[in-house]
Order: structure tokens, then sequence, then C-alpha cells
């Protein structure tokens, strides 16, 4: 096997996704090349500039504007706005020999197989041999491309087909041909997941891949059921969103957002393409799709699809949905359902498909309407679409957001059960016949009677040629918390558990709604630490829920202050603050693992961790301000004790002050981990970036491991902390008070702000002064407190709270 190194990535296309593929390579430190077509004809503006079509600036104008529009857009496909620079660009008549240089050549130009074999034809004269080539298709067979070339090109050819916007979907798809090398395969499957943060899913090469296949399937499943249910837009996004663990855009909210335009062609190429395929007239569009795709109702790209967003007759904005009978717009109706009643009460998704499935209504109904029949085609898929049936479950998760792929709400429901129901569920959509593909009645027969099952912590799937159960590729890598809770849990309360993770390292997770921390989680982290600290290692804090953390409960905050208990307040307070002290000064290392939302509390237990291992993807901030108080839970200390840091590193103190102190009075939250790290809540050398959120647990177990076997030692608390004092307060009240003056804050942020600056300058003191941790916890726990008592942080929490927003600080 070659000992690939990919340094530098050629991208061939810089449109939507090129461009964003572009970004994406950026962000993990690769140097990219990105080119384009030159113009053909002069703007207005070059012809005003007396520049011609020879102009290099002319010449790389597509290329440059098509670069400028992904950065500029939202949400935006780069970490940070820095890794711009590693993005040089050019054209494919001027630039195309600096391929020579790329380890990897991706194509992304328009989907016309003969436009793409002309491209891969200049590639051929350029590329170094054993360059990878791969192409960005999501259709187009793989094989036709490579047509006359070289054995050598041939052999490191394949399809990545990356899903958009590949910054934030994880599907990649994988499809060789039958010259590609194994090696190649084998090195972007790895590459995918551990450099890009994919989820690689190897396809055969059939029309739409897995992807799309199975989606676009289940989507135009609903489409036809829509009628013969006699259902309305809003009832079936209602019944198709999160309850029944698909995004919250659902069905045809997601079309509004994709685009009917591309949905349209995805089908209309899947009826073409696939004359075999037992259920092709479910590709046939239905008629008001294709009426609203003559009139142009694409969605979100012509301002209506199956919404439509409009002023009221008071200027206000509403959202109308589309009559599908009558195909004009109509304000939205309430939709009630006794099923989805019945879900709300079920976190559990697998008990969850259970009920509905066992309803008798109208989401009901369609559950089983459009599950049945998917069943039915999936297994059919196999070996068709792909040799291993957990690669579908894989896709459906990974590009369509999906909770549960297909197999496995077909075992949440009970696979011998169900197959019954689908012989006598009544066939509504073409190609439905009620039977099953023989192989998963082999597996029943020969006594597995579920497509997976969980093993000594490791997920297993159903595999056909050996009749038995095997551990999914890659998946030994993983730490999953669900597979482990049952065997491994060493003490629980309502909001913690401890987990076992094997070579010493035991798992706090958080386990409450939002995953805010109350009164239980401080006492499940402490708990967690005693055992750490008596019998094992090392402790990593994290879990595989929906986001690390929404902070504080601000709920319990709430009543405490209305009820003026402020002793009470006090109390919880400080256990909060003692609590990230000892992540700190704990006798073991503490790894915490952030993702997704990160917020207030949460952001202070990873200010106070010895490391970070973070996902690529973490949203992380210091919010309080947004309700009325500072950071409680040591974070405005925190901050303080890292303005003194930089403080000995530059003589300019008050920048220093001032950009930690505008961190925490804007409540600014970082879009990536690179941004958190450039905002100053990680620090170097204490943090590391997983670019794949299943390899999170693992990579932060790694990391404690390695901090215990290097010879941890428990640090001393702080008592060198250099805060400014009167000197530095006085910029603060200047500041606030003219913020105030222009009606930029209001009476109660200006409060909130002399607040902060009293607790980060160390109160009155005369001039800068060395003070301890434990000084300035009291200070911020104090200003806490005060803040708290205020009337106007009450209004805003109560706001917050009756506006059914997450309860976080």
């Amino acid at each position: 096997m070659m000992n690939r190194k990919i340094k530098k990535v050629a991208v061939l296309g810089s449109g939507v996704m090129g461009s964003r593929i572009a970004c994406h390579f950026a962000n993990i430190g690769v140097s990219v090349l990105l080119l384009d077509i030159p113009p053909r004809e002069l703007t207005a503006d070059e012809e005003s500039k007396k520049l011609s079509l020879e102009s290099k600036v002319v010449r790389n104008r597509i290329v440059k504007q098509s670069l400028d529009a992904a950065v500029k857009s939202n949400p935006s496909p780069l970490f940070s706005k820095k890794n711009v620079k590693l993005i040089e660009t050019g054209n494919f008549q001027d630039d195309m020999e600096k391929i020579a240089q790329a380890d990897w050549v991706i194509e992304v130009v328009v989907e016309k197989l003969e436009i793409k074999k002309q491209i891969f034809e200049q590639v051929e004269k350029y590329r170094k041999p054993e360059t990878l080539i791969t192409s960005n298709t999501s259709g187009i067979p793989i094989h036709l491309m490579i047509k006359d070339r070289s054995d050598d090109f041939k052999h490191n050819f394949c399809g990545t087909h990356f899903f958009n916007p590949p910054r934030y979907l994880r599907l990649l798809e994988i499809i060789p041909t039958a010259h590609t090398n194994h090696e190649v395969v084998d090195f972007l499957m790895e590459y995918g997941d551990k450099f890009l943060g994919k989820t690689t899913v190897l396809c055969k090469d059939t029309p739409a891949f897995i992807g799309n296949r199975i989606g676009v399937y289940s989507m135009l499943a609903v489409t036809h059921l829509v009628e013969k249910l006699d259902l309305t837009v809003e009832e079936v996004d209602k019944y198709t969103g999160p309850a029944m663990g698909h995004p919250k855009s659902a069905t045809f909210r997601t079309s509004d957002v994709v685009g009917l335009d591309t949905m349209v062609n995805v089908a209309n190429g899947l009826y073409e393409n696939v004359p075999d395929d037992e259920a092709r007239d479910i590709f046939k569009l239905p008629g008001y799709v294709l009426e609203m795709a003559e009139k142009k109702w694409l969605g979100e790209k012509t301002k209506q699809g199956f919404y439509k967003k409009q002023k009221d007759e008071k200027g206000n904005s509403e959202i109308l949905v589309l009559d599908l009978k009558q195909l004009t717009y109509r304000k939205q109706e309430k939709v009630k359902s006794s099923t989805l009643e019945e879900t709300k009460k079920i976190d559990d998704l697998a008990k969850r498909m259970k009920v509905y499935e066992q309803g008798d209504d109208k989401a009901a109904i369609l559950f089983k309407a459009m599950h049945y029949p998917l069943f039915e085609y999936v297994s059919k898929r196999v070996p068709e679409i792909t040799d291993d049936f957990f690669r579908i479950d894989d896709a459906m998760r990974a590009g369509f957001g999906w909770e549960f792929g297909p197999f496995e709400v077909w075992d949440a429901l009970g696979v011998r059960d169900t197959i019954e129901k689908i012989k006598g569920e009544e066939k509504r959509l073409p190609g439905q016949t009620g039977e099953v593909a023989p192989w998963v009645i082999e597996m029943l027969e020969s006594g597995h009677e579920s497509f997976y099952q969980i093993e000594n912590g490791e997920r297993k799937f159903y595999d056909q040629a050996s009749k038995n159960y095997k551990t999914i590729p890659g998946s030994e890598e993983f730490i999953i918390l669900d597979h482990l809770r049952e065997t491994k849990t060493l003490w629980k309360n309502s909001g913690v558990s401890i987990i076992d993770l094997g070579d010493g390292i035991i798992n706090a997770e958080i386990r409450t709604k939002m995953n805010t921390i109350g009164g239980d989680v401080i006492q499940g982290i402490n708990k967690a630490i005693d055992i750490a600290e008596k019998d094992y290692k090392g402790l990593v804090i994290g879990n595989d829920g929906a986001n690390f953390s929404a902070g504080a409960n601000i709920g319990m905050i709430f009543m405490m202050a209305v009820e003026e208990d402020y002793d009470e307040l006090n109390m919880a307070v400080k256990m909060f603050q003692d609590t990230s002290m000892r992540l700190r000064y704990s006798s073991i290392p503490v790894v915490v693992a952030p993702f997704n939302l990160t917020l207030g509390g949460g952001c202070e237990f990873a200010l106070h961790a010895d490391f970070v291992q973070l996902h690529a993807e973490t949203y992380m901030g210091l919010v309080e301000f947004g309700v009325g108080v500072i950071p409680g839970g040591g974070g405005t200390k925190e901050f303080a004790l890292r303005a003194s840091d930089e403080y000995k590193n530059d003589q300019i103190t008050q920048n220093v002050l001032k950009d930690r102190f505008l961190t925490i009075g804007q409540a600014k939250v970082s879009t990536s981990a690179v941004e958190a790290y450039e905002l100053g809540y990680l620090e170097k050398g204490k943090y590391a970036i997983s670019m794949n959120r299943s390899r999170l647990l693992a990579d932060a177990k790694s990391k404690a491991l390695a901090l215990a076997d290097k010879g941890y030692t428990q640090p001393a608390q702080r008592d060198d902390i250099k805060v400014l004092g009167n000197q530095g307060l006085g910029i603060v009240y200047v500041g606030a008070n003219s913020m105030k003056s222009g009606n930029y804050i209001s009476e109660h942020d200006q409060k909130i702000s002399e607040k902060l600056g009293w607790v980060m300058c160390g109160g009155n003191l005369s001039s800068p002064t060395e003070v301890s941790e434990q000084y300035l916890l009291d200070l911020e726990r104090r200003a806490f407190l005060a803040l708290a008592a205020e009337r106007k942080t009450l209004e805003r929490i109560q706001h917050m709270l009756t506006k059914g927003k997450p309860l976080r600080n």
C-alpha cells in the first residue's frame, strides 16, 4: 500500500459545490488549487476599465466570484475566514499544468458526461503518476468517465460524492470502478473519515448511488401518498419531522430548501436509468409537482414552493402554505394528532417508532404507508446498490439527517412481526408487493431476529455470506455510550451516568434535556471525580446527545431568585464554581469533549478542563449576558486569569482587557472549533480538534490516557493573577456610559457591563495587583447574585422561559 500524503488538492470547477469543497479542504489545512473556465465576454465594468479577455483579472473572474460568494455565504463553508488564504485560484486554460503539484484532483464541473471527459483528457496531460483523480458527480455512471484514459489514470480514479453543503453534511459516497485499485478505495474511505470528518459509504456504480436512490424514493413515496391519504403540506411536515427522527425541515420544507428542480432532475434521471427497478414508477412525479415545476415554484430560490413567505396587511411576515388540490396559497392550519401527543412523552426513538406504528390516526397511517414499502424497497436493493445493508442506514443518517436508517427503524418495530404487517398493508405505491427480499427471510430462518445486535459494547450487523453477525468495519474504533450503558455503568442519577470506557478511563455523561446543568449534574460530575481519583487513571466528560450542553438550568435560577432564596442561590453558584475548579485541580486528568452547542456552564466546564478534545463543529460561548447576568461558574474568573497571562506578554494591557471583556459582553459564540480558539475559549497546546464526531469520545479517551501515562501531577491553584483595579475599571465605566449615552445598550446592560468589569479588574484596587483565583471567584459570585436579584434580569429570564426557548445561560 502506498503511503499517501495529501498536501495539495486541485478542485476543477468552482460552482456551489466546487468552491465549498475547496473551502473544506482549506479547513483542514490542505493547500487548494481552484480552477474554472475563463469568461467569454467582458462585463460592462471591465470594458469601462479598458480590460481585455486576456487580462488576468478577467480570466480568473468566474473562479474569484464563485469563491467570494462561497466565503460570504451563511452558514460559512470555512471554519475561519483566515483559511481562504490556502486557496489559490486560476483557470483551465492558463493554470491546468499546476495540477502536476497536486496529490488529489477532484472534478466538480457541470453534470454533463462529455464535458467531464474533456476535463479528464486535460488532467491526463498534466497529472503526475499515481495522483488520485475523483469525480463529484451525483449520478453520472463513474465507469463511463474513464473511457480512453490510461491504466494509471483508471487505477487511481474513483467517484467521491460530497453532499451539499460539504462542511456540514457528513455523507461522502465512495464509488470505485472495476479498475480502481483497492488501495485507493481504502485510502479514500479512511481519509474521508479521519481527515474530512465524513461518514464514508462504499457504493456500487449504480444510478444515484445509495443516498439519493433511497432518499429520493422515500421523499417521492410521500408525494404520492399525499393524494392517496388526503394529506396537507403542513400535516406531512408535522408527521415526518423530529418526532419521526427526521430533520425539522421534514419533507416539503426540505424540498423548498434543496430546490424542487433538483428533486425533479434526480427523479427523472432515476426513472430513465433504472428500467428494471420494480418500483420504477414511483419516480414518476405527481401532477401537482410537475405543475409547480412548470410555474417555477421551486422553493427558496424562487421565493415560493410548498411554502411562501409574504407580508400580511399589518406588514408582519407570515408563511403561507400551498394547497395541493387548488395549487393556491393559504394560511397554515394547526395540526393535531393523538399519535404525536403520545410520542412527545418518549425520548427513546426506538420506542417512539412503536407508538407511531400502533396509532390509528393520520400520522400513524402515513408512518406505516411510507415505511412498509420502504422496508420492502431497501431489502431488494441489496446487493444491487451495496452488498452490506448497513451502508444504506449510514447514508440516510449522514446525508439526509435521519436519526435511524430504514433497517434500524425496522429493527425497532421487530423484523419478523413487521414482515407480516407488510404483507397485509394496503398496496398504495408503485412496486409495492408485500414481499421482502429473500435474504431477510433467510436471516430469520437461520435464527437471527434483527439486522443489528450489540456484543461487548460493539455494534454488529447480520452478514448474508456467513449468516452470522460481524463488526461493522471501522466501528471498533468508536466509543458509543448507548452500547456500553447497560453493562458498564458504574453510577447514575437523574442527570449523569458514569460509564467505564476501559483502560482506566471513565466517562461522565450528562443526560438532561438539552444537557442543561443543575444540581443533579453537579452531583454527578463530583461523583465521577471521586470515583476516578480513587480507582481510575482519568476522566472524560462527554455524551452522545445532540449537544454537549446548553448551559446552566435557567429555570432553577429563576425560581430561587423569584422566591428571594439568595442563600440557596449562593450555595448553588458556589457549588458550580467549586465543581469547575475540581475539574482543573483534581489528582487525575480531566478531558472535556464538547460538540455542537457548548454554552454558558458547558463552556465553563471546558474552560477548566486539563484538555479539551472538541469536534470541529463546536459552537462555544459564554452567553449569560443575554439573560442579564455574568458567567458565574468560573467563566469570568477564567477570562481574567487568561487576560493576566496575556498582560505579561503585551504592554498594551487595556487592549487585552477590552478583547476579553467584549467576548463575554457581546456573548460571542464560535461558529467552529477554530473560531473558539480565536475567541479565547481554548488555550494553545491544551486542545485538539476531532473532525469526525463519531471519533470524539475515543479521541478524548486516548488523550486522557496519554496525560495519565505521561505522569499527571495535580496542579496548584493560582495566586499570581494580575488585575488592573481602578486603572481598568475607569476604561470599563467610561465605555459602558458612552454606549448607554448613544442608546446602544440599555441601563440594565450598562449595569451588567460594570459588574463584569468589576470582577475582571479585581474590584476597587488602587493599582494593578496580583490576586488569587478564589478572590476572583468570590467577586464573580457576588456580582452574579446581585444581578440575579435585579427585576430586569428576572423579566429577561421569564420572557425566555415563556417563549419556550432552551433553558440555557
